[in-house]
């Protein structure tokens, strides 16, 4: 992943670490590539492949990255986020199965790269954009249904890991001057 100072952050928790870049492709339209490390000693969890459903529904295809979810927080700002829904308690979720969290399963020592494009669908185009990953410590009473994939190995993830998870989120990143903010 090449990256240029400006429009790159990295943000650490313990021993995760996560680096990204963005890169405007239009005014209302990002890609994202990142890279994220598991300094520690003890499996990750990683939620950005999507969930069962949108596999199942053939709108993805098993371990790739999903699509974010976003949110309009006011002020021309937008959230992304690839992150572990809760189960949706007394709604039904779809007409196929849950919409059942995947996330890959991220090894001691090990570095994960991906990337993805996404059509901000606002109104008008976004001022800021900032980016949110889900992890999780990897617990294997937490996950189930184990799949192979090219980028490793994807697991469904249970409630228990959902509520685990924390959340690796970079600065707010300016469309126009195609820079994050400092600090």
């Amino acid at each position: 992943m090449a990256e240029s100072s400006a429009a790159s952050a990295r943000v650490e928790d313990g021993t995760a670490r996560l680096d990204a870049t963005f890169s405007p492709l239009s005014a209302d339209t990002l890609r994202v590539r990142y890279r994220m490390l598991n300094g520690g000693d003890a499996p990750l969890a990683v939620f950005d492949r999507g969930n069962r459903h949108a596999v199942l529904s053939k709108r993805q295809t098993s371990g790739a990255v999903g699509a974010p979810t976003f949110e309009e927080v006011g002020g021309g700002d937008v959230v992304l986020r690839h992150v572990a829904l809760p189960a949706a308690q007394g709604h039904p979720t779809g007409p196929t199965v849950p919409l059942t969290p995947l996330a890959l399963k991220l090894d001691p020592g090990a570095t994960l790269e991906g990337e993805f494009s996404f059509a901000i669908p606002t109104a008008t185009p976004p001022r800021r954009v900032r980016w949110c990953l889900g992890v999780a410590t990897f617990d294997p009473g937490h996950f189930f249904s184990p799949e192979q994939v090219d980028a490793g190995e994807t697991w469904q993830a249970g409630e228990a890991a959902v509520q685990a998870q924390r959340t690796l989120c970079t600065p707010w990143f300016d469309i126009a001057t195609g820079t994050f903010a400092a600090g």
